[in-house]
């Protein structure tokens, strides 16, 4: 066992972790309650769309969100990191506040990619800050409180939101998170100490060659990007399935004679003189390449882990929403505490008699026992208010108002009785039908990280970061599993809520772990950039996310009535994953074993490069 003593952290690590606190709290905030605000109608000041554009928006934007670290990675360690951090906070804190007054998909999606953008800034700096303020005695230690951190945020954020929109409206959600976002500002500014840059000197073309060095080269980019733009079209229904199938045929088979041709060229050309590096050739001469295999092939299957845990935050509000009966947390709730109960579980009655008013006014000449859409739309309504009404309680009560229509009341007449109904009714369900709002009850998953991410860090300290990988990921796993089976039961609340302290534990295991193995290799002068590849298969996991999370729910959960099903696909893709993990380990983690011990050993260029260095400053002096 190593008693090698733990370095003392930095100010710049405390400093970046506080920052992460702000950020974390502004866009949990918003992205919680984002599925409930897509989905809930205009009447109520949400965007009223349907789960297609819910998993085009979660799917497509935070893909970008998590692509731009590529770039803003290497250009932080280019051009330094406090003034990264500012251009973030400037693109992200404006994005906020407008972003509550975007009423149609396409401005919510437009300015969605500024946040998107400004966050695509700030991730790849705040953990380079965190990496190269740490090493080997205190990095797992320090990436575990840096997650401890987010998840602060991550806690305030939801718990916080639901409060906001109930007592404000949705645009205050959003104004607020401009606010969270503006105090950022004030670390940055005065108290953030610049790490040591050891790529300060380098230009942007090694910069973004040293990028191909690791991704690979730009021709592999050029099959990439159109394949991730054909999925997007099709899922989105601008492009028909016949049309998306023959552009992938065409461009797969476009690139493998062009790797044909390719070859044969340079063959032929270097028949008779030296073949000249791959790297010199220009990019149409080269074939496709992948830069550093192990590093691309741990990414592809990180894509799996994150598209399987984003599912909480993409999938599960909207299933609690339709599926899940949380009054047992309400009454729990209240018996625990009842300030508690009405500070967390508050129902705006203004909002939910007005809602009911104009549900009887649109319905009042409509047999609501035999009109399915018209109880799917009520059920939805009240649901974006936290009450979940019996369908019997709907076919009575709102069908007193045609019952009334039927033995000859006016039309003015019935539409002037149902205000005093309604608000009669929104006392009565207020009491009787009250739910836990969904976002609070993802926030038990960011308090269980809050109280014991530390302990389990120095845990799992103890264990190799792709065992526990394995481990965490097969926990997720579970968890999505018992998820499938909180609805039509007593106990839906409790069982759901004990599904996510499940996959707190699964999350406390494996994220942290995630990136510390990336930052036990990456190479000091390339931190951020090598951090900034780790969010590629974050923004993959994203983009698989939220087109998998809409399909499986509109498929499964809506047309078939069978979430269950659902969840249980979600789970077998995460027991893939593990499999995935235990191969690599098998297989590539001897190659990434001799990248960590080339970062303790300097290379022979590199010790070229230090001795240039010190003969030219030492002929200075003399002179």
């Amino acid at each position: 066992m190593s008693l090698t003593k733990r370095s003392p952290f930095q100010q710049a690590f405390y400093v970046a972790n506080t920052m992460e606190i702000f950020e974390r709290l502004a866009w949990y905030g918003m992205y919680t309650l984002l599925a409930s605000y897509i989905m809930t109608p205009s009447s109520q000041g949400g965007l009223g769309l349907g789960n297609t554009e819910r998993g085009l928006i979660m799917g497509v934007v935070p893909f970008f969100l998590y692509l731009f670290p590529v770039v803003s990675g290497a250009l932080a360690d280019r051009f330094g990191y406090r003034k990264m951090f500012l251009l973030s906070f400037t693109l992200m804190a404006p994005s906020y506040y407008f972003l509550g007054y975007a009423k149609d998909l396409g401005s919510f999606m437009s300015i969605f990619m500024l946040i998107a953008l400004g966050a695509g800034i700030f991730k790849p700096v705040v953990t380079a800050t965190i990496s190269r303020t740490t090493d080997d005695t205190n990095r797992g230690l320090g990436f575990g409180i840096f997650y401890m951190m987010v998840n602060i945020g991550g806690f305030l954020g939801p718990l916080l939101a639901p409060i906001i929109q109930k007592h404000y409206g949705w645009e205050w959600v959003f104004i607020f998170a401009c606010i969270w976002i503006s105090v950022n500002f004030i670390p940055a500014l005065f108290l953030y100490k610049e790490p040591e840059r050891h790529a300060k000197n380098k230009t942007l073309t090694q910069v973004f060659h040293e990028m191909q060095q690791v991704l690979g080269n730009f021709r592999l980019a050029l099959l990439v990007a159109p394949l991730l733009v054909l999925l997007v079209g099709f899922y989105a229904g601008f492009i028909n399935e016949q049309v998306t199938l023959l552009s992938v045929v065409v461009l797969v088979i476009g690139a493998i004679f062009w790797d044909l041709i390719v070859a044969k060229y340079n063959i032929n050309n270097s028949a008779n003189k030296e073949r000249p590096a791959v790297e010199s050739l220009p990019w149409y001469l080269q074939k496709m390449r992948i830069g550093n295999k192990p590093f691309m092939v741990y990414l592809l299957i990180l894509t799996g882990f994150w598209t399987v845990y984003m599912q909480i935050f993409v999938t599960l509000p909207v299933y609690i929403r339709d599926f899940v009966d949380s009054s047992d947390l309400v009454s729990m709730l209240h018996t625990l505490s009842p300030w508690l109960h009405d500070v967390l579980t508050s129902v705006n009655i203004d909002t939910l008699t007005s809602e009911i008013t104009r549900l009887a006014a649109n319905y009042r000449q409509v047999d609501i026992a035999q009109s399915q859409i018209a109880i799917e739309e009520i059920t939805r309504t009240l649901s974006a208010l936290d009450i979940r009404l019996p369908q019997q309680e709907i076919i009575s009560s709102f069908g007193q108002l045609s019952q009334l229509n039927q033995v000859g009341q006016s039309a003015a007449m019935v539409q002037a009785l149902s205000p005093d109904v309604a608000q009669q009714w929104a006392q009565q369900w207020a009491s009787q039908y009250r739910q836990m709002n969904p976002a609070t009850i993802l926030s038990i998953d960011f308090l269980m990280i809050i109280i014991f991410q530390i302990s389990i860090s120095h845990f799992v300290d103890k264990f190799k970061a792709l065992p526990a990988l394995i481990v965490g990921t097969a926990i997720l796993s579970v968890s999505m599993l018992v998820q499938g089976f909180a609805h039509g039961i007593i106990f839906g609340g409790l069982f759901v809520s004990c599904a996510v302290i499940v996959f707190a534990v699964g999350e406390m295991v494996s994220a942290p772990k995630s990136q510390e193995y990336v930052a036990s290799f990456a190479p000091k002068d390339k931190a951020a950039m090598f951090m900034g590849y780790y969010f590629v298969s974050m923004a993959l996991g994203n983009l698989f996310a939220g087109l998998l999370s809409g399909w499986l729910y509109g498929y499964f959960a809506t047309e078939l009535s069978r979430p269950e099903l659902m969840w249980a696909i979600i789970a077998c893709l995460g027991f893939v994953t593990c499999i995935a993990f235990y191969l690599f380990n098998k297989h590539f983690v001897g190659d990434i074993q001799k990248q960590q011990l080339a970062q303790k050993e300097p290379s022979t260029e590199q010790l070229v490069n230090e001795l240039t260095e010190k003969s030219a400053n030492e002929s200075i002096s003399v002179a």
